[in-house]
């Protein structure tokens, strides 16, 4: 029988943060603000990551589009203790990562990207 698929997308998230150290928690929202799969914390309010996910990414589309920077890559935002990164995950998801202060951006964009297609295959 096959596995459910949220099972899968958590086993993917946690393959992420196993082979890239500077992300710290990652889940995977449906573009509708939903939370699908999640490997974050659990202080983290896993329905308020998933709006702000959704919401972040579809703003960020539409500024990309709207002022003629093509297709969105990704959205990400730098705080003092570290990164919110946002990725497309296909046309229904989003994949959210929070990532250390120090972290190596090149390197999470593209393990990231790698994962999004993957989820973009399951959602």
């Amino acid at each position: 029988m096959a596995r459910p698929k949220t099972e899968a997308l958590t086993d993917l998230l946690k393959d992420l943060e196993a082979t890239t150290p500077d992300i710290e928690a990652s889940a995977v929202v449906s573009v509708d603000g939903l939370m699908i799969a999640s490997a974050l914390p659990r202080d983290v309010e896993e329905d308020r990551v998933a709006a702000m996910s959704a919401a972040m990414l579809s703003l960020g589309e539409r500024t990309a589009n709207e002022l003629a920077r093509g297709d969105l890559s990704e959205v990400y935002v730098k705080g003092e203790n570290g990164y919110v990164v946002l990725m497309a995950s296909g046309e229904n998801a989003v994949l959210t990562a929070l990532a250390r202060k120090d972290a190596k951006l090149g390197l999470v964009f593209l393990d990231m990207k790698r994962t999004a297609e993957e989820v973009a295959k399951l959602v």
